[in-house]
């Protein structure tokens, strides 16, 4: 469950960043997983409707959300920008466990702090530890704030460029632009709360 963890920002526009997934253990708890996925999907967008999916069904800017929670089969996706939120959302899926994990990323002391006030001890942390080897071909720490929402690498960096631009010329509003950017990202950890923000400084 890695693909949720390397997210480029400065502090500030992090801190408005929780991507959170569940996944069934293939061949521990994944028989008949469907219907207790679809509680806990219930209950993440309960709390959030930033973004919401499953790379094997689709996102909510592709498809009905209610679509995508009747198909569920392995796990599902969603994106929260502020910690009250957060908060609320793992206390109601403390309360009613249905006996598969849950993952929530970001920074490392604001996730605990969010723990903590849940009532919840993480019995496991994986770390991002930066990116090594040929960084030049890296996109620009700018657009890289954004591809990096997609830990699949489905955002491109030249969409990126095109919707700052179109901001810029008033083609397309920022609110839209960042809907546009979040909807390649099939699974749903992309943030279009933070990229919209990202998109007005970006544009001036």
């Amino acid at each position: 469950m890695t693909h949720s963890l390397h997210r480029t920002g400065d502090l500030q526009s992090l801190k408005e960043d929780f991507p959170m997934l569940t996944h069934v253990a293939r061949g521990f708890n994944d028989k008949d997983a469907g219907p207790r996925l679809k509680q806990i999907a219930l209950t993440m967008t309960k709390h959030t409707d930033l973004h919401f999916g499953d790379c094997k069904v689709g996102n909510k800017y592709q498809m009905d959300p209610a679509e995508i929670v009747e198909k569920l089969t392995v796990g599902c996706q969603c994106v929260f920008k502020d910690k009250k939120s957060l908060i609320a959302c793992m206390k109601e899926l403390k309360e009613k466990d249905q006996g598969i994990s849950i993952i929530v990323s970001g920074l490392l002391d604001e996730v605990f702090d969010c723990c903590h006030k849940a009532g919840l001890k993480p019995p496991l942390i994986e770390f991002a530890l930066g990116v090594h080897g040929n960084t030049k071909r890296l996109w620009p720490p700018e657009i890289l704030d954004f591809v990096t929402m997609c830990g699949h690498g489905l955002v491109s960096g030249r969409l990126v460029k095109k919707m700052i631009e179109d901001v810029k010329k008033n083609k397309i509003t920022v609110e839209k632009a960042a809907i546009e950017l979040a909807t390649p990202c099939i699974c749903g950890i992309f943030n279009p709360y933070r990229a919209e923000k990202l998109l007005r400084k970006l544009a001036g």
